[in-house]
C-alpha cells in the first residue's frame, strides 16, 4: 500500500497522524511546491509583524516526517493525476504511483485581470514566501496599496501596520470584512483601522497597476484616483486550487466534492482541506470553508479511511478571527441571516469599540459576532454552535460579558465536566 499526499499543510499533518494509527508501516509521501517543513500558515501575518520568529513557524517539529516514516518531495508542482494508472504528474514530467491518493493542495489567491498586474513588487499574501519576499524589501517601502479589505486584507495590514508602513486599502464592497461581519461590526473595525493610520477606500476598485518599466508605482481606481505605492498586495480572497485536475475526471463545483468519508467520486482518491466542497453543519450545504481546524478534521478523517478506519464527517462551520490593534474581531457560523426564524441580540456600544451579536434560529445557537473586549467568551459559544443544544434557559445571559458555564443549566454544566474527565 503506497499513500500518497498532494499538499503539505493541516491537512496532510492530520491525514499522516491517521494513517499512522492504523498502518505503522507502509510508506506515506508528501509532495509541495513549497521547500518548507510543515508550517502554520495563519502566522505569516505575525512574521512579517516581527512577532514571530521563523523557528516558531512549524506546525510540527522537525522529526515529524522522520517519526512517521514520511518521504517529501519539496519545491515540486503536481501538474496532473492520472486516476486510471494511479499516478500523480510532476512539473519535471516525472510520475509517482499511489494505492490511495489524498490531495489537499489548499486554495489558490484570486487575483482578477487588473492591467499591470504581472509587474515587480505585487504580491499575494498566503503563504510563508509573500512574507519572506516582502520583509526582504520593506525597509525601502514608505507605501502600499492593499486590494481587498476581506480577512486575508486584514491580516496583511496588521503586519504591514506594525513596522510602521502607510497603507492604503482599496475594497469593493461597501464595508471591510464584508462576508465576516455585518455593517455595525464593519464599522467599528474600519474606525480602528483608520485611527491606525490606515486609508480606507471602500465602494471602490484597483483598474489598474502602474509603473516604472516593469516595477509597480502607484495605483489606478475606478473614479480615476491614482495612488502612489512602493508595493502592492492583492488579497481579494482564495479559490479552491484544483486547476491540476481538471483532466482526471475528479468531480468538482466549487470545490472538490466528496462524500462524508472525504472520498471523491473516484475509489481511493480523497480530498481535505480548503481544496474541498464539505458540509456547512448549520445550513446542510456543500461549500468550502478554508479554515485551519476544519482542514486538520477533514485530513484526519480522510487518513483514517485511507487506512482502513470508518470516521465520517458531520460538518463544520465558517470561524474568523482578526487580532487588528484596538479591534480583535471573531465571527462565527452564519452571520448574514436570510430568511424566517432568525432572531438577534445584539449589544452594540460602539463608543468605546464593542460590539456583540448573538443569532438564533430554533432555540439553537447559530452565528455569533464579537469585536473588542467580548471575544473572551468565544469558545464558549463556538461550542455551543458545535453542540446545538436549547439555549432557551439561558439566552438572556448570552450578551453579558461574563457570560460562561456557570449560566447553563446544571445537566448541561455536567455533561462537559464528564467529557473533560
Amino acid at each position: 500500500m503506497k499513500y500518497l499526499i498532494i499538499g503539505n499543510s493541516a491537512a496532510a499533518v492530520g491525514a499522516v497522524e491517521a494513517i499512522r494509527r492504523n498502518d505503522k508501516g507502509n510508506p506515506i509521501t508528501i509532495i509541495s511546491d513549497e521547500p518548507h517543513h510543515v508550517y502554520s500558515r495563519p502566522l505569516i501575518s505575525y512574521l512579517l509583524a516581527g512577532h514571530t520568529k521563523e523557528d516558531k513557524m512549524y506546525y510540527r517539529d522537525e522529526n515529524f516526517y522522520k517519526e512517521n516514516n514520511v518521504e517529501t518531495v519539496f519545491n515540486k508542482r503536481v501538474t496532473g493525476v492520472d486516476t486510471k494508472k494511479k499516478q500523480v504528474i510532476l512539473e519535471d514530467k516525472k510520475k509517482i504511483d499511489y494505492d490511495k491518493l489524498l490531495i489537499a493542495t489548499g486554495g489558490t489567491p484570486f487575483v482578477p485581470p487588473i492591467k499591470g498586474k504581472d509587474r515587480k513588487n505585487v504580491y499575494t499574501f498566503t503563504k510563508w514566501s509573500d512574507a519572506e519576499e516582502i520583509i526582504k524589501i520593506s525597509k525601502k517601502v514608505q507605501k502600499v496599496v492593499v486590494i481587498g479589505a476581506g480577512m486575508i486584507g486584514l491580516k496583511a495590514i496588521e503586519g504591514l501596520n506594525a513596522i510602521g508602513i502607510d497603507v492604503t486599502v482599496v475594497e469593493l464592497a461597501p464595508e471591510v470584512l464584508s462576508r465576516a461581519l455585518d455593517k455595525d461590526a464593519s464599522r467599528i473595525v474600519q474606525r480602528k483601522m483608520e485611527e491606525a493610520g490606515v486609508e480606507v477606500i471602500t465602494n471602490n476598485e484597483v483598474v489598474e497597476i502602474t509603473g516604472k518599466g516593469n516595477v509597480a508605482t502607484g495605483v489606478v481606481l475606478r473614479d480615476k484616483k491614482k495612488i502612489k505605492c512602493d508595493l502592492v498586495i492583492v488579497a481579494i480572497g482564495v479559490i479552491p486550487n484544483t486547476g491540476f485536475i481538471k483532466e482526471s475526471g475528479i468531480k468538482i463545483n466549487r470545490g472538490i466534492v466528496v462524500d462524508e468519508r472525504m472520498e471523491t467520486n473516484i475509489k481511493g482518491v480523497y480530498a481535505a482541506g480548503d481544496v474541498v466542497e464539505a458540509l456547512n453543519m448549520l445550513t446542510n450545504e456543500k461549500m468550502p470553508i478554508p479554515i485551519w481546524p476544519l482542514a486538520y478534521r477533514q485530513g484526519s478523517i480522510a487518513g483514517d479511511n485511507m487506512s482502513g478506519g470508518t470516521l465520517v464527517y458531520k460538518g463544520g462551520f465558517p470561524m474568523n478571527s482578526i487580532e487588528f490593534p484596538g479591534a480583535p474581531t471573531i465571527s462565527l457560523g452564519i452571520i448574514d441571516p436570510r430568511g424566517e426564524g432568525y432572531e438577534s441580540l445584539i449589544k452594540n456600544d460602539a463608543k468605546n469599540g464593542n460590539y456583540k451579536r448573538i443569532i438564533i434560529k430554533n432555540e439553537r445557537l447559530v452565528g455569533a459576532i464579537l469585536v473588542g473586549d467580548d471575544v473572551d467568551r468565544a469558545g464558549i459559544l463556538t461550542g455551543l454552535i458545535k453542540e446545538q443544544k436549547p439555549v432557551t434557559a439561558f439566552k438572556d445571559k448570552l450578551l453579558d460579558r461574563n457570560f460562561g458555564f456557570v449560566h447553563m443549566p446544571r445537566e448541561h454544566r455536567r455533561e462537559k465536566l464528564e467529557k473533560a474527565i
